[in-house]
């Protein structure tokens, strides 16, 4: 059987595993609120009125696909195409370009961003094998404008990050909404792991401290995952009506 990712690929290691996953959540959620085109998400409400909601189901497309045989994986892109292709039609302009290889940057970025922070440093190939997993993601969905080699993605993510964020009246107001749904303990743990992966040009945009208060602890929590007590120590960070959602984040699909 043919799949998306090959079995034994780091791309399955890093979606396989839940912190990771909710670092890569993180920092995409930091970038998103400074993104130029974060109108979009206002436009279809869903992030703002449930942060975590859209958390979980756009881990669930993910899954979906790195987990799936090629055709399996191909209808889920679709599908989220077509998704896209909707809210377009209901706005009656279209997403740009651009904001759509934002979106799919972030996903490669924090990825790699993600699993250094909380394994090991990847190898050059390894991040190459992560930029060309989305790459036929967004080849897939029709993306114009895509960088074809991570030393092209490299310089084309730069220039993106310089060209494409801005704090706005959106910021501040996603800011609040995830506050909202998290409460003061658990957005101040958010506002720290964003410290920790987010980029220079995102941090600066958003006033973040160089070093992060999670640096240290992270140490113990890699004990706690040693002795498999880290379900725990994510079910204080993330509410508990989604404890099955946040169960499912460390079992790989097969």
């Amino acid at each position: 059987m043919k799949y998306f990712v090959n079995e034994g690929a780091i791309v399955r290691r890093i979606w396989g595993d839940g912190d990771t996953i909710l670092f890569i959540f993180a920092g995409a959620s930091a970038e998103f609120a400074v993104n130029k085109a974060v109108d979009w998400l206002y436009f279809t409400g869903r992030l703002p009125a449930d942060p975590l909601g859209r958390l979980f189901s756009t881990v669930a497309y993910a899954r979906r696909i790195v987990f799936s045989e090629l055709e399996g994986a191909n209808r889920a892109i679709d599908k989220m195409a077509a998704i896209h292709a909707a809210v377009e039609e209901k706005r009656g302009m279209s997403i740009p370009d651009w904001a759509y290889r934002d979106v799919l940057f972030m996903l490669i970025d924090y990825s790699i961003r993600s699993f250094e922070v909380l394994e090991r440093k990847l190898t050059e190939p390894e991040k190459a094998e992560v930029f060309e997993v989305f790459y036929r993601v967004g080849s897939r969905m029709g993306l114009k404008g895509l960088p074809t080699t991570y030393a092209d993605w490299l310089l084309m993510r730069q220039e993106h990050l310089n060209e494409n964020l801005e704090k706005s009246a959106y910021s501040k107001d996603l800011f609040r909404q995830y506050k909202k749904h998290l409460g003061a303990i658990r957005y101040a743990l958010l506002l720290e792991a964003q410290t920790l992966v987010v980029p220079k040009r995102v941090s600066e945009l958003l006033g973040f401290r160089d070093v992060s208060l999670l640096t240290p602890v992270l140490k113990l929590y890699k004990l706690t995952r040693a002795v498999k007590a880290d379900w725990f120590l994510k079910s204080l960070i993330l509410p508990g009506d989604y404890k099955a959602e946040i169960k499912s984040l460390d079992v790989a699909p097969s």
